[in-house]
């Protein structure tokens, strides 16, 4: 397996963590009885560091499935070398430091780790369209 791939399937664990946090911290918030149920009632909002993870969460699903593209793109048409490389690498990286900035509530940092992981995304689409 291409290390490009072995990035990808962190992103997903990545993924499942972003799945993972907010819905447990708003089965803290509603009650396991509220969550097992059908929920036709209204919950209560959900507390700040939990609607940003929300959030968080909302933002990665946003752009994994290009990066997911770009990277399967990349390996069925055996473009590998610096540039996918270093695009996996800031799109993983970046999105593992934008959760707990985002959880935190750190809006201009947050921001700027967000654009480079979309730069480590433009990175793979360089390295495809100039293949």
């Amino acid at each position: 397996m291409t290390t490009e791939l072995t990035l990808l399937a962190w992103t997903l664990v990545l993924a499942l963590v972003q799945i993972l946090l907010p819905s447990t911290l708003r089965t803290q918030e509603t009650g396991a009885q509220y969550n097992l149920g059908a929920r036709d009632g209204a919950a209560p909002p959900p507390r700040p560091v939990t609607a940003r993870l929300q959030r968080a969460q909302a933002n990665l699903f946003e752009t994994l499935p290009l990066f997911a593209a770009a990277v399967l793109i990349a390996h069925v048409s055996g473009t590998h070398g610096a540039l996918t490389l270093w695009g996996c690498w800031l799109y993983l990286l970046a999105r593992i430091v934008y959760v707990p900035l985002y959880a935190a509530g750190i809006p201009v940092l947050r921001t700027l780790v967000w654009m480079v992981s979309v730069a480590g995304l433009v990175l793979i689409l360089v390295a495809l369209l100039s293949a």
